[in-house]
């Protein structure tokens, strides 16, 4: 799928894909933005990598992760030129986002016998929530929880279940997804957060190249790229997000 539209110039195609290849870092993690395994990647991360390969004439080449912590530590290390992550403070530090082109929502499961009913009862002292290692709603809640205690873990929902825990938190989609296939779980009404999912690149790339791949995501939310591909990949009830 590549949209019809203006192809980089010669000095960003250089500057991003410095090898020849343009390197995708995929976190095959987030259920939303890709599926599949390492051999066969889908979903509108890939599909994105691919344009933007495209619009480079560079071939590209797809690195797969099971978790956005390390998608983030190979684009910062250099093995990787693009990524694919939730916008958060503590990684703009190295990597120059563009605007977000999906928007996602974070939010808690219980059991249902539990006392907690709100978003805001969550932080209480006594309450431990379930979350996985190094995602934006780790990140997230690390700054703003300031009584309830965050267990980290390959993925929050089983650190939930697995360690007895008040709390699990993770996406919506893939949580509410659990919670129907567990008896005695219900989400609390309500997101704790807002996830904004964007295209990222080291902060050592040329403010042309950053310009190129801001406004590259303004077009394919435009154009209907980003949604099509949604519901390619079985998510079409994810928000894409808005024109910058």
């Amino acid at each position: 799928m590549t949209a019809d539209l203006t192809p980089a110039p010669a000095d960003v195609a250089s500057d991003l894909a410095p090898t020849g290849v343009l390197r995708a870092s995929i976190n095959l993690g987030n259920p939303v933005l890709a599926q599949g395994d390492p051999s066969d990647p889908r979903g509108v991360t890939v599909d994105i990598a691919r344009e933007i390969g495209a619009r480079l004439d560079r071939p590209v080449e797809l690195l797969c992760f099971d978790a956005a912590r390390r998608s983030y530590d190979a684009m910062a290390s250099g093995a990787a030129d693009i990524c694919f992550l939730a916008v958060d403070p503590a990684r703009e530090e190295e990597v120059a986002f563009t605007a977000p082109y999906v928007l996602i929502e974070g939010v808690y499961v219980v059991r249902d016998g539990s006392p907690l009913r709100t978003v805001a009862d969550v932080d209480a002292v006594g309450v431990r929530v379930g979350v996985k290692t190094g995602s934006a709603y780790d990140l997230h809640l690390t700054r703003t929880l300031e009584h309830a205690e965050l267990v980290r873990g390959d993925e929050g929902v089983d650190v939930f279940v697995g360690e007895g825990l008040e709390v699990g938190a993770g996406i919506r989609e893939p949580v509410t997804a659990f919670a129907a296939a567990h008896d005695g779980l219900r989400l609390l009404d309500g997101a704790f957060m807002q996830i904004r999912q964007a295209v990222g690149t080291t902060r050592s790339r040329s403010p042309q190249t950053v310009t190129f791949l801001r406004d590259l995501v303004e077009e394919l939310k435009t154009t209907g790229f980003v949604e099509q591909s949604l519901a390619r990949s079985g998510q079409a009830g994810v928000t894409v997000a808005p024109p910058a």
